[in-house]
């Protein structure tokens, strides 16, 4: 199945690193695509500048709302694919992010695509993986998050080296993801993040 998708190309220098994002529930088709995916992630208008002048950034959107993104795994890699063949894309340099069940989807797909993502960035997910990705990982907590702190600690290894990072604003689950995706550091961090 070919999913649809938002395209930012990077305005700074090529080739770019890569930064897809997973929306979450209410992201999904049918929704208008333009705007359901410009609600939360790197593609908001309240996301860091970093975003849009470093990274190429895709966005897919699923065809029904789920938690179902691994069903999906082999729609991504086809889309980054067909996408670093179109434009410059660093491919040592990869990511992948997701708000809410996109959040679990790059638990999903980090695990299923090891040789694809160079580090992972779950915003909120909302629920723990069964095993940790063996790449390095940025989890923004929120309500769900939070909710599972010590299994998301315990079944992530979160804290141990700044390969593993719990970030928790105290804020709520679709502030999480505001705050998350407007914090530059987060996009430093990923840049220096090679495969």
């Amino acid at each position: 199945m070919r999913l649809r998708y938002l395209l930012a190309v990077a305005a700074g220098k090529t080739p770019a690193p890569l930064l897809c994002f997973l929306h979450g529930y209410g992201e999904a088709a049918p929704h208008a695509i333009e705007r359901a995916l410009r609600l939360h992630g790197p593609l908001a208008p309240s996301a860091a500048a970093i975003a849009k002048r470093e990274f190429v950034i895709v966005a897919p959107q699923l065809p029904t709302a789920g938690d179902i993104w691994a069903r999906h795994a082999d729609d991504v890699r086809g889309l980054v694919a067909g996408i670093c063949v179109k434009h410059a894309v660093e491919a040592a340099r990869m990511y992948l992010t997701g708000f809410s069940f996109g959040g679990n989807g790059v638990f999903d797909l980090g695990l299923a695509q090891p040789d694809l993502w160079a580090a992972l960035w779950a915003v909120d997910p909302t629920r723990v993986p069964r095993k940790a990705p063996a790449q390095p990982l940025w989890l923004s907590a929120g309500e769900a998050a939070r909710a599972q702190k010590h299994e998301f600690r315990r079944a992530l290894a979160l804290g141990a080296a700044d390969k593993r990072i719990w970030t928790d604003g105290g804020e709520d689950h679709v502030g999480a993801a505001r705050a998350a995706y407007g914090d530059e550091r987060i996009y430093s961090w990923l840049l220096q993040c090679v495969r």
